[in-house]
């Protein structure tokens, strides 16, 4: 699919009610939750932090020393990592579903939106499916570190990307690779 061109996510006119607000989440710590109903294929927010190489993000200590699985980490088409945990926004507390009602794209510019899969009603928490890419053999220990909580009726039990066995090398990324619309982790 051609990458879509529009206006900033969740650009607001004044006052007028923002599409989302960060609070705890039942899946996991906290999660971004609709304020108002978002229509299909709505973009909400732009995955926002600094932009850096493959090799930085792998040198970086872990977000979260007491859960080294725990990343902010977005990985683009061009093989660059967007690191949330610099400069990001609240873009970074959607939570993965297996069902989700968002999905991650990647513009003509390289910006990645969260964009509406379907119709989301206010109240009802974000989520995308991350798809993370991990080095390494996926062992029972690995699997156990990236099992899922959404909770859903179907869902797969991991935020592992299922189309890869085996990701070449580096630290978990979100999405592997946001496609251009055609096509966002944790």
């Amino acid at each position: 699919m051609p990458a879509r061109s529009r206006q900033t996510p969740s650009a607001t006119p004044a006052r007028a009610k923002p599409a989302y607000s960060v609070r705890n989440s039942p899946i996991h710590g906290r999660g971004v939750f609709a304020t108002r109903a978002i229509g299909k294929g709505e973009d909400i927010v732009e995955y926002r932090g600094r932009r850096i190489s493959m090799e930085a993000a792998d040198a970086l200590p872990d977000s979260d020393p007491d859960n080294p699985y725990h990343t902010f980490l977005f990985e683009l088409n061009d093989g660059r990592v967007i690191d949330a945990g610099v400069r990001g926004n609240a873009a970074r507390w959607i939570n993965h579903g297996c069902q989700p009602n968002c999905e991650p794209y990647e513009d003509e510019d390289g910006r990645v939106i969260i964009a509406a899969k379907r119709a989301i009603r206010a109240g009802e928490e974000l989520a995308y499916d991350y798809k993370l890419n991990v080095p390494g053999r996926r062992s029972a220990r690995l699997l156990a570190a990236y099992a899922c909580r959404c909770g859903s009726p179907r869902c797969r039990g991991s935020m592992l990307d299922p189309a890869k066995g085996k990701a070449a090398k580096g630290r978990a990324t979100k999405g592997g690779k946001a496609p251009a619309k055609d096509r966002k982790s944790r």
